[in-house]
């Protein structure tokens, strides 16, 4: 860690700040008759995510893990306008879910235009998954890994498509320690734990844009911005009562997370722009542990053995 700390430099932090106090980008792009398919789209980011897409004409394909919930949503987005809602089921946390998932998508018999890999925890105590895997990194990493590696000949075969990444400032927390992913050898911490899996999708975002190269699909990462969420709702009372009535205060509306992924799914100016990292929809250079390559490469070969696919 600490010979990354030496490659931070003061106006990539200024830069870094300063995007984050600017409102987002907005699009007049309509998506008539294309297919966004968005992960944990039942609150926060991802309901804000779709509730933009389907104002714009967007069909919407949601993979949450509460069918109540997701009813719930797909019946509020048909009323509210004519392109067509559906969703799958699936524990983001389980391996075996993520591919039940990922074979509902495959066997789709339309292209499917926009992938935003939006599903996301934070623990703030270490859980396993029936996996071995420490949850944040499954959810936020692994998940997103698989079903967008699982997308690439899908959507490459279209030579077009946009691949979003939620991603996080959280990056910066770091927290990536490939001997150590599951964090038997370290004491827990929830905050380095989603930095460690933030950075590995970000590092994969990269590996991914360079295998996409020439396909007409691209891939890139984005901060959602500070915004209220219910990511970490599944954490104790202490926890939720201070971010409810701490954290929040401080905090934007969703809504700018949903105003920011339709211009990064939709915006003609970013037309061939890949492998890149927005905070919201400008674009920025991330913490420099996220773009050491040949860690990258390390943490690539690490998720194609845990996914069990080839790549």
């Amino acid at each position: 860690m600490l010979k990354y700390l030496k490659e931070y430099n003061w106006p990539d932090m200024r830069r870094m700040i300063e995007n984050g106090r600017l409102p987002p980008d907005t699009c007049d792009e309509r998506l008539d008759g294309k297919l966004c398919v968005v992960t944990g789209a039942t609150s926060g980011v991802g309901l804000e995510a779709v509730k933009s897409l389907h104002g714009a004409g967007a069909d919407i394909l949601m993979i949450n893990r509460d069918e109540r919930k997701s009813e719930a949503v797909a019946d509020s987005l048909r009323r509210a306008g004519p392109g067509s809602v559906d969703y799958l089921i699936a524990d983001l946390s389980s391996l075996a879910r993520v591919r039940e998932a990922i074979g509902g998508l495959v066997r789709l018999e339309r292209p499917v235009d926009v992938l935003i890999n939006n599903a996301g925890v934070h623990m703030t105590r270490l859980v396993l998954t029936p996996d071995g895997l420490e949850t944040t990194f499954a959810v936020n990493h692994m998940a997103s890994f698989m079903i967008t590696l699982a997308m690439l000949p899908v959507m490459s075969r279209r030579g077009a498509g946009r691949i979003l990444q939620v991603n996080s400032q959280g990056h910066r927390f770091f927290g990536l320690d490939l001997g150590d992913i599951d964090w038997r050898r370290r004491p827990f911490s929830g905050l380095r734990a989603y930095g460690a899996a933030k950075t590995a999708q970000l590092l994969c975002c990269r590996e991914f844009a360079d295998r996409l190269r020439g396909t007409g699909v691209t891939v890139n990462a984005m901060h959602p911005g500070a915004v209220k969420t219910g990511i970490g709702e599944n954490n104790g009372r202490l926890y939720r009562w201070y971010n409810h009535h701490v954290v929040w205060k401080g905090l934007g509306d969703p809504s700018i997370s949903g105003t920011a992924l339709h211009y990064l799914a939709a915006a003609r100016e970013l037309e061939g722009v890949s492998g890149a990292y927005f905070n919201l929809t400008r674009e920025e250079k991330p913490a420099p542990h996220a773009l050491d390559r040949e860690l990258g490469k390390r943490v690539w070969e690490l998720s194609l053995r845990l996914s069990g696919m080839e790549g």
